[in-house]
This record gives C-alpha cells, structure tokens and sequence, in this order.
C-alpha cells in the first residue's frame, strides 16, 4: 500500500487554487477537467515532495471543484491536513502578512493551524526540534477554530 493523495472538495476553485499556490507555496502538479461530469481536479505538491509527486503521483492534494454548486459543512468532517515547514515561526508569519488568519499560533515553537477559504484545517509543524518558544508567538491567543 503507498499513500497517494487527499482530495478536500473547494467551492472556489480560483481562490482555493491561489491560497494553495501563492500562499502555502505549493506546486500545481496537473490539473483534470471533466465537462461531461462537470468536475475540475487540481493537484499540488509541497515544494520537497515534488520529485516524488511528479515520479510517482504521490504525496498531492487534490483539490476538487464540482461546478455544480453544494454546501459543504465541516468541509464534510474532514479532519485536517499536516506539513512540515522548515520555520514556523517564519511560515507563520509571511501567512499572515498576506492575510491569513493563524488560528492556533506556534506558541510552543512547534506547532500551527489555519484553514484554507473552505474552511479546511491545515497543521503546520516545525521540521525537526521545536524552535525556542518565542514573542509575538508566545503570547498569542486561539483565534476561531481549528
């Protein structure tokens, strides 16, 4: 058995495309459209996963838009998706310099959460040992849920 991908439906393919994009940084490896089933697919790679995602087809995430519109609660019970980052503190903050919302800081130099404009959890962990705990990181608090 070999992980391939996690597909998370979007209602906004332009806006879930540019937060995967030009937000998180990732790589759109290929993109699918289907007009008889009115579907588009797109997947991404993390920067480090790239060689493996284009050799192999995996690790993606697969962003699904149906064109016809439907509410999606909870993004359906979807739990969340988790990276490795080489710098919390420093991904933390060039997200929130272009707008996101970091709903559980990385107060403990390890760990941060945010959602995508579906409302998507996406966990954020620090690549090896925690960072020293830090300012303004430490002192902030849960902002919504995540």
């Amino acid at each position: 058995m070999r992980y391939l991908h996690t597909m998370i439906r979007v209602t906004d393919l332009d806006a879930s495309v540019t937060f995967f994009r030009d937000v998180l940084g990732m790589i759109e490896v290929r993109r699918s459209v289907n007009e008889k089933a009115r579907y588009t697919l797109v997947f991404f790679a993390a920067p480090k996963d790239l060689d493996g995602a284009k050799a192999k087809d995996a690790p993606l995430v697969e962003l699904t838009y149906n064109w016809d519109p439907e509410a999606y609660s909870g993004g359906r019970n979807f739990g969340h998706l988790a990276y490795r980052v080489d710098d919390i503190y420093g991904y933390c903050a060039r997200l929130a310099k272009a707008g996101v919302t970091i709903n559980r800081p990385p107060r403990d130099g390890n760990m941060a959460f945010i959602r995508t404009p579906d409302g998507i959890s996406i966990e954020l962990l620090q690549e090896g040992a925690p960072k020293p705990v830090a300012e303004p990181w430490a002192s902030m608090p849960n902002v919504g849920t995540w």
